[in-house]
């Protein structure tokens, strides 16, 4: 049998700020986006924070209310990355299948002989003394028993969940805790008795197919212990099936020149992260929400497969006129692009004309300089037309915070 770990680094964005700086150390601690870019809400949280009653998802004035003595801290992706990477390194030392799971969390693979508990103890002492932040680990025979092993007991604990013992310690916790469990699941399950992880077990499964679909069976499982699923290696990663930007623009988008402003740096950015992974995209989708927090999604299949910020950008631009109702003040816009296809060796097709071919020649150009001389040192025009909108600049396509931007899998 398996013996899998999963590492959870605990209140993982709060304990790294807190390593820069010792003298919020003891102190409740909240990581917000900016409140004059309109992210003024709470990223993170330390234990002390949670403990006075801080959500991660309250406005700063509402986790204030709730903590007086709150101290709010801006996030730095770099730095969470850099302890990311360092964990991993310590992981790697275990084993060559190392699975992410989002930035703090990982699975690890440690064969058929090992002694789960003993190396699960072992990584936690490393991560603390190494990098000062504490770690939760679960131990199990699978992948999902090891991850809600990692949540039963925080912070820096190891739970052991074995083919013996899972009953006794799963089953009697509500259907929430149980993983890919979210709030509309909750409320549909509950509906029909179903409150505890035991009563899910135990539940019919043709009565679970016809409440949730495959995925009222996939839980069914889970909730039994059936999980046969792997853990990739660390050189491994599941294939791209699409990439996305969205951003929440510093004011409201009130006209189209500023729609289009805002959209043209988004399509470059997806459109030179499609070039980065050699790839094409079929269809190309937004997002975009008001005001007033109305979301409205629409997507467009492409006569042919495109990887060019000007093809993406009339597409998006295409969609957003044909479905935005007027006098819509806009807070946020996303573009993604999916129906992958590698950029190399395909077939053209009749739409694949020459001028289309001088477009990704030229692209690949601006690539290759923004490469040498830093992101965004070629944009075009119309990004330059409204200071305030163009000044948002994308990062590392791994990181996922305070705005959405990255490679969807």
């Amino acid at each position: 049998m398996k013996t899998i770990l999963h590492v959870d680094l605990n209140n993982f964005y709060a304990s790294v700020e807190c390593m820069y700086d010792p003298s919020i150390r003891g102190l409740p601690v909240a990581v917000c986006g900016d409140i004059e870019l309109r992210h003024g809400i709470v990223l993170a949280k330390n234990y002390i924070a949670k403990a006075a009653g801080v959500k991660t998802g309250y406005t700063i004035a509402d986790a204030k209310r709730a903590c007086p003595g709150l101290v709010c801290v801006p996030p730095h992706m770099d730095r969470y990355m850099r302890y990311s990477a360092m964990a991993k390194g310590i992981y790697s030392e275990y084993t060559d299948k190392v699975e992410s799971f989002g930035i703090d969390e990982c699975w690890l693979d440690l064969g058929t002989e090992a002694d789960g508990v003993a190396a699960a103890n072992e990584i936690r002492r490393r991560i603390k003394r190494e990098l000062g932040v504490t770690a939760s680990v679960g131990v199990s025979y699978n992948k999902i028993f090891a991850k809600m092993g990692s949540d039963y007991k925080k912070p820096d604990a190891t739970t052991e969940i074995t083919a013996d013992n899972y009953k006794a310690l799963l089953w009697r916790l509500p259907v929430s805790d149980m993983m890919f469990v979210g709030r509309a699941t909750e409320s549909r399950l509950r509906l029909y008795g179903i409150d505890t992880i035991g009563d899910l077990a135990k539940c019919d499964p043709s009565l679970l197919a016809r409440l949730l679909g495959k995925n009222g069976l996939m839980l069914y499982r889970f909730a039994n212990g059936m999980d046969d699923s792997e853990v990739s290696a660390i050189t491994e990663g599941p294939p791209l099936k699409s990439i996305g930007n969205s951003t929440t623009a510093p004011r409201d988008l009130l006209t189209e020149d500023d729609v289009r402003v805002t959209y043209m740096v988004l399509c470059e950015s997806v459109a030179a992260r499609l070039r980065k992974h050699a790839l094409k995209c079929g269809t190309v989708s937004i997002d975009v929400r008001d005001s007033e927090l109305f979301v409205f999604t629409r997507q467009k299949r492409l006569l042919s497969p495109v990887c060019t910020a000007e093809e993406l950008f009339s597409a998006a631009m295409e969609l957003h006129r044909t479905n935005r109702r007027p006098g819509m003040r806009i807070r946020s816009l996303g573009v993604r692009a999916s129906s992958l296809c590698p950029l190399i060796g395909m077939q053209l097709t009749f739409y694949d004309d020459e001028a289309k071919q001088r477009r990704e020649a030229l692209s690949a150009a601006e690539d290759s300089i923004n490469s040498r001389f830093g992101p965004r040192s070629v944009v075009h025009g119309i990004t330059m037309a409204d200071r305030d909108l163009s000044s948002f600049t994308p990062s590392d396509d791994r990181v996922v915070a305070p705005d959405r931007f990255e490679a969807y899998i």
